[in-house]
């Protein structure tokens, strides 16, 4: 173990920050979601699938990966308000397993949906060929795409940041999420914040599946696999916590990747052990509210 190079040490971590990044964006989409509306969206993974064929169709399109990269998020985000407008809202003041259960069979949907109409085989995406060559970062080779993941991640938290903080939508956002009633009492219609918040997570859970595509490939069940490590996530970094979603995701990120480095055997298994400690230590999870599911 003390023989192992700095530079691959370096190299598993850089991965590792690639892959919070991706867990980061299917994070804050469900916090999003659920601190606003407490709807607990088991759609998410499969509007990431969703982001990475829609990717696929327009880069084939539009033959350029850098409008798939703006405009798949825009689809599946517009497809997340049909979503919240004819389906979602209808279940509002109802117990909250009937959104549950709902989107649990959407995501099923959606996955079949996927293999009528892409097929059933994994397809593969390349990067933009600015993106395909490695950078010398000095101690080790690391190929340019991931630092651009690494790079989109970044930004979008800043702009994020920049929306909720600096802006009167923002604004509403935020305080509708402390105190939904009071929100009404003031003459705010609710559920146009709602509409936007909904959409805006599925968006960010499209993007996540437009920067995953070139990396792990785009098949129908790939949101099968991200959605659970994305609900540990949102677990670990409590309920409902937009700081805890990101630095839960980042923090996991960087554990399976070094522990698929150390002990590749436990790399399916340490995000569900790293969660039960936490969970042990703190009920509502790093940054939750206790009763916040309530």
């Amino acid at each position: 173990m003390f023989d192992i190079p700095l530079s691959a040490l370096a190299a598993q971590a850089f991965t590792g920050l690639v892959l919070g990044g991706i867990f980061v964006l299917m994070a804050i989409g469900l916090s999003l979601i659920f601190g606003l509306m407490t709807v607990v969206n088991f759609a998410h993974g499969s509007f990431y699938m969703l982001g990475a064929y829609v990717a696929f169709s327009l880069m084939g399109l539009t033959k350029s990966f850098w409008a798939a990269l703006v405009l798949a998020p825009l689809v599946v985000g517009a497809l997340g308000f049909l979503v919240e407008r004819f389906l979602i809202r209808r279940l509002y003041g109802r117990s909250p397993d009937d959104p549950l259960l709902l989107t649990f069979g959407l995501s099923l949907a959606m996955v079949e949906g996927a293999k009528l109409i892409w097929g059933k085989i994994g397809l593969q995406v390349d990067p933009p060929k600015q993106l395909a060559a490695a950078v010398n970062l000095g101690f080790m080779n690391f190929p340019v795409y991931r630092l651009f993941v690494i790079a989109v991640t970044a930004a979008v938290l800043v702009s994020l940041w920049l929306f909720l903080e600096k802006t009167s939508i923002g604004l509403i956002i935020r305080a509708g999420s402390r105190d939904a009633l009071m929100v009404r009492a003031l003459g705010v219609d609710l559920n146009r914040v709602w509409l936007l918040v909904f959409g805006l997570g599925i968006a960010m859970a499209g993007l996540a599946g437009v920067l995953a595509g070139p990396m792990r490939g785009v098949y129908a069940e790939m949101g099968v696999e991200i959605i659970i490590d994305s609900f540990v996530i949102v677990v670990v970094g409590g309920m409902g916590s937009l700081a805890g979603a990101i630095i839960a995701g980042l923090l996991m990120g960087e554990i399976v990747s070094l522990t698929t480095f150390f002990a590749p055997k436990l790399a399916e298994l340490i995000i569900f052990i790293v969660m039960a400690i936490v969970l042990l230590v703190r009920p509502s999870g790093l940054f939750g509210e206790a009763g916040l599911a309530e």
